[in-house]
């Protein structure tokens, strides 16, 4: 657990945990926790990003990252540079950490990232061989396929997608 200073608190910016929601809070505190034990020793073979009690490590959900310098323990979490001041308590179980910053998450400042767009379907080939390109299209395989034809005209928005896929898919 990583608790900030009375002087981390009062050099944040005015306002700052004001403007957070009762959940942002919340989440706040548990950003300052970690899932499992570890000693000032084990934070130099840790494996960044660390997950916290407020969330994962993807899409800029809630990681935080640890270096160390010889006895010296940095916490990085895209928004605040911190270090382990003092341990305040540890006893093989728990360890409370005083830090000289209040650790604020990446995902409060800046918004996930957005998802992956879909890959765009394919074309159809026209073949050459064909007298009529418009009424028939034929697919590597040598099949006709009516598919486009049939999709003509038709307006069912939450269709569209999966008979776009399948059309991709039989060509």
């Amino acid at each position: 657990m990583f608790v900030p200073s009375d002087g981390a608190f009062l050099n944040l910016k005015t306002g700052t945990l004001n403007s957070f929601s009762d959940q942002r809070k919340a989440e706040l505190v548990k950003f300052h926790i970690l899932p499992s034990y570890f000693s000032l020793s084990q934070f130099q073979t840790a494996s960044n990003p660390l997950n916290t009690q407020a969330g994962g490590t993807t899409n800029r959900e809630f990681p935080i990252n640890i270096t160390t310098n010889g006895t010296a323990v940095n916490i990085t979490t895209g928004i605040v540079n911190a270090s382990v001041s003092s341990t305040i308590c540890t006893d093989n179980q728990l360890a409370i950490y005083q830090v000289d910053k209040v650790l604020l998450p990446l995902q409060f400042f800046v918004p996930p990232l957005p998802p992956a767009p879909a890959p765009a379907p394919s074309k159809p080939k026209k073949d050459a061989s064909s007298s009529d390109s418009s009424s028939v299209n034929v697919v590597p395989s040598g099949a006709t396929s009516l598919l486009p034809h049939m999709l003509q005209g038709m307006v069912y928005p939450g269709c569209f997608f999966f008979l776009s896929v399948c059309f991709v898919y039989m060509s």
